[in-house]
């Protein structure tokens, strides 16, 4: 059975996971929203997705180009969590694991840093 949360307290952890963000690494954010929905429309079960250029690839054409986004998946997350506790914790590596996109780190090397 799925946690029961209010929108605003899903907000609220999202918020809180970017908050763990160091300060080095979030001033280097740029040009980057988070979104929350509901679920992705091509897979149901997914977490988290960012779409866009990582930071590593950017080059000078870049310039103007529309945010990047970084979408958080509220059904999914809470559909996966048996506690408000999980869904804390599930929300944080979902997060990170997104923003670690941004800065074009792989999948690959994520899980086996622990963020996978």
């Amino acid at each position: 059975m799925p946690v029961a949360m209010t929108p605003a307290r899903f907000e609220e952890l999202v918020g809180d996971a970017l908050d763990l963000i160091p300060s080095g690494l979030a001033a280097a954010i740029d040009n980057v929203v988070v979104l929350i929905d509901d679920r992705s429309d091509e897979n149901p079960h997914l977490l988290g997705l960012y779409h866009g250029i990582a930071l590593t690839e950017r080059d000078s054409h870049y310039g103007g180009s529309l945010p990047d986004t970084i979408t958080v998946y509220r059904g999914a997350l809470l559909e996966m969590c048996n506690s408000e506790e999980e869904v804390v914790h599930e929300v944080a590596v979902t997060v990170i694991h997104e923003v670690a996109h941004y800065f074009g780190i792989e999948e690959d090397r994520l899980h086996e840093l622990g963020w996978g």
